[in-house]
């Protein structure tokens, strides 16, 4: 299935872009990025059929150009082609993937996800090693950027959803969930 066209498609080298992200320039990524993504999100959307699920394929997808540019080999297949074929197969897993499993609303699974760990919490220690976690857990999050911190607080504290979340930090869906993932992950590294 071909990919829809960009404009002045023979202007961008794509195979170029994809060798120089397999050498870490970030800002080869972000020229893909912005040539390529309202196309991608279209054949994401085009799969999953829904925004907010396509917008994290993309993301998702991007993530894995970024990590995976160094097993591209331009003797096998165009560069754009590549891109678009990544894109197609994370949809196609997702979809696959969705099928298979129950989704609890975001705001049931982190309640349960919340309260799991309170009580696990709870039931560890006692009081005086509490506060003593508390302590650094308030340290651990003044060490986190704004933007991380602030929607782990939206998300923990105020009980947002990651797109109200998104809505509210004016970020992408995607984006909004990496931030968190990266954002628990050094709690746990900084409480440790």
């Amino acid at each position: 299935m071909p990919a829809a066209a960009a404009p002045n498609d023979d202007a961008f080298d794509h195979d170029a872009a994809l060798q120089a992200c397999a050498r870490g320039d970030s800002e080869a990524l972000r020229r893909i990025y912005e040539r390529e993504s309202r196309y991608l999100l279209g054949v994401a959307l085009r799969i999953v059929r829904d925004r907010a699920t396509a917008e994290d394929v993309l993301h998702d997808a991007f993530v894995t150009i970024w990590s995976r540019a160094s097993s591209f080999d331009a003797g096998r297949g165009a560069g754009r082609g590549w891109i678009y074929s990544l894109v197609r197969h994370a949809a196609l897993n997702r979809v696959r993937d969705g099928a298979r499993e129950t989704v609890l609303e975001e705001p049931a699974a982190a309640h349960q996800d919340a309260q799991s760990a309170l009580a696990a919490w709870q039931d560890s220690g006692d009081e005086l090693a509490r506060h003593a976690a508390l302590g650094r857990l308030g340290h651990c999050l003044d060490g986190l950027e704004p933007a991380r911190r602030a929607c782990l607080l939206h998300a923990y504290v105020d009980g947002c959803t990651h797109s109200e979340i998104a809505a509210r930090v004016q970020a992408p869906l995607g984006t909004v969930k990496a931030w968190i993932q990266r954002g628990l992950r050094a709690l746990r590294e900084c409480m440790q």
